[in-house]
């Protein structure tokens, strides 16, 4: 029951660069720059529900069981279907536009998405403390 929890954002690399190349409009990049963001993790075994909470009270719970398809959606409101695996210690998930693992390390919540563009892979890691 490693993830579970509620965490907040400590530190982004990669940020705006990511952001930009995934579609995400600049005035939402402004406000999600500095935004301290919340999230809450309820893990049961294999099943998880994992909430994220934004500006402007919006928030997003996805519910997921391991090695199983599910529905899914992005902050951008986007909906897709996703099977979330376990490879090693790490939560992995494709989204559409983008590679998103997870992991604790060094007690910290750590997540890695890397989206392609032209010039090569493009990644935004967002590492978040427990509360």
């Amino acid at each position: 029951m490693a993830f579970s929890g509620k965490w907040q954002t400590e530190t982004q690399q990669g940020y705006d660069e990511f952001c930009k190349l995934v579609g995400i409009p600049a005035e939402v990049i402004e406000k999600g720059r500095d935004y301290k963001l919340v999230t809450e993790v309820v893990q049961n075994g294999n099943e998880f529900l994992w909430t994220q909470h934004y500006p402007a009270n919006h928030s997003i719970t996805n519910k997921f069981i391991l090695g199983k398809e599910c529905d899914m959606e992005t902050i951008g409101g986007k909906k897709f279907k996703a099977t979330v695996t376990m490879e090693g210690d790490k939560l992995r998930t494709q989204f559409p536009n983008y590679n998103h693992t997870v992991e604790i390390s060094g007690g910290k919540l750590v997540e890695t998405s890397t989206a392609t563009s032209a010039q090569g892979p493009v990644v935004l890691i967002r590492t978040s403390k427990k509360m």
